[in-house]
């Protein structure tokens, strides 16, 4: 008998529209011989399965929804929201309460990750070379001078728990800095203010399938934006995404290793990205992220692809290993 499978996407983040394209990404990567695909969004309190003909709103008491009569029930959640609540564990803490298995990192480490300040000095302590950067919660004010004195200019001024770019700038003079602040500031409650690391940015996907653990591929980033700002992250003409990236074997192993490394310390499951810089004194951490995109041109497709794997195996991998994972409790 087939298993029944939930692709969870949306959010109530910025990050909405990207997620529901990972969800479609994934629907189609999914194996339907082996399992029951629903592709089901969540958006301000709303969760319906997301049907061609209608939609179906799903019990959150039990996690199921009704369809012909009949009560369809999960054997795994494969969560891709990119923002709260999926990305930031709150969505896994649900699924725990209810014993049903889901395919990203736990409560502990969905949360950690999702806040990228504390994640990356977490990580400082273990000998992952992050940039300098300071954290502004609301009602928070720095001066023009401190951001200069601490962190120095060109800077990096973002959410420190948005993605896909939303209220990210590139601060270069003196003026720009509190305009980007008041811009972060709308994505959420805390800012990141980073300083600039120039270098070649490269990103590496790995995961875990019980004792074997896959580095897959790194791909090189290459914006024609000023960065790599929403506008280059989802147009192909603003951005050329190579993989293999063309650096060194030898930087090539590191980084994988360093990705497994990572991998290790935060205890995460699943498939994962962690993306890169390449500077002049070393491999610098940018993030880590526990739900990547997964649409077909996104950079875990590509990377599974330039290692030779077949990824309608690897999403059964994924979802078998967290059925498994989760009978062991």
């Amino acid at each position: 008998m087939k298993k029944n499978v939930a692709i969870i996407c949306g959010g109530d983040s910025s990050e909405w529209i990207v997620s529901v394209k990972s969800g479609k990404g994934i629907y189609s990567f999914i194996d339907e011989q082996k399992y029951n695909r629903y592709l089901i969004s969540i958006r301000q309190g709303i969760w319906e399965v997301m049907d061609a003909d209608q939609s179906y709103l799903i019990d959150k008491n039990d996690f199921s929804f009704i369809i012909d009569n009949k009560k369809i029930k999960f054997d795994c959640a494969y969560i891709t929201i990119h923002g709260t609540p999926g990305e930031n564990g709150l969505l896994q803490g649900y699924f725990e309460m209810l014993g049903i298995p889901y395919t990203s990192c736990n409560v502990l480490v969905s949360a950690l990750t999702f806040n990228k300040f504390t994640c990356n000095q977490y990580l400082k302590v273990y000998g992952i070379k992050v940039a300098e950067s300071l954290l502004l919660r609301k009602e928070q004010v720095i001066s023009d001078e401190e951001v200069l004195e601490k962190i120095g200019l060109p800077c990096f001024i973002k959410s420190n728990v948005g993605g896909s770019s939303f209220g990210v700038t590139k601060v270069k003079e003196v003026s720009e800095i509190q305009p980007a602040i008041a811009k972060a500031f709308q994505e959420g409650k805390e800012v990141i203010i980073e300083r600039f690391i120039s270098g070649t940015e490269v990103t590496c996907g790995c995961y875990k399938i019980k004792q074997q653990k896959v580095s897959l591929p790194i791909t090189e980033v290459v914006s024609k934006n000023e960065f790599f700002d929403f506008e280059a992250k989802y147009t192909a003409s603003k951005v050329e995404e190579i993989t293999p990236a063309r650096i060194s074997e030898e930087l090539t192993i590191r980084i994988q290793q360093i990705t497994s490394f990572i991998y290790d310390i935060l205890g995460c499951q699943g498939i994962i990205r962690i993306d890169f810089i390449i500077g002049k004194d070393g491999i610098y951490l940018l993030e880590v992220n526990t739900t990547p995109g997964m649409t077909e041109t996104s950079f875990i497709p590509q990377q599974i692809k330039a290692a030779g794997l077949n990824i309608k195996e690897v999403m059964t991998d994924i979802i078998e290993e967290s059925i498994r994972l989760a009978n062991l409790k």
